[in-house]
This record gives C-alpha cells, structure tokens and sequence, in this order.
C-alpha cells in the first residue's frame, strides 16, 4: 500500500492510501479513492498509478492461459 501527500505550498493537507492492484487491461499499480478534506471543504478524490508497460504481451498471456 502507498500513501499519497497531497500538498499546499509544501504542507501535507490531505493523504490519500492506494492499494496495489492488476487492472482489467493486464497492466499493474495503485488505485486509491476517498473523501479528504482541505480546510473548510471535503472532496471527493482518486489517484491511479500505472506501471510503464507492465501489460502483458499476447505471447506472455498465451503461454499463461496453457
């Protein structure tokens, strides 16, 4: 699990957790979703991290699928 600093000028404001997870397309990261709240107002946030050609190829896949 990550945890996501969101800043304003240099000050954590809010944090965000993102949980490991395989994507529907093969491909790898983090996905996380939450309410934070900044000051006065909440909002609802998500962050999503995709690992750089983590996607399997179809030659991968179909050796996997045997």
């Amino acid at each position: 699990m990550l945890s996501i600093d969101i800043k304003e000028n240099d000050k954590v404001v809010a944090m965000l957790p993102a949980a490991e997870k395989v994507f529907k397309t093969g491909s790898r990261g983090y996905f996380g979703t939450g309410k934070i709240q900044i000051g006065e107002k909440r909002y609802q946030a998500q962050v999503q991290l995709v690992e750089i050609s983590s996607k399997p190829k179809p030659e991968e896949k179909a050796l996997k699928d045997q």
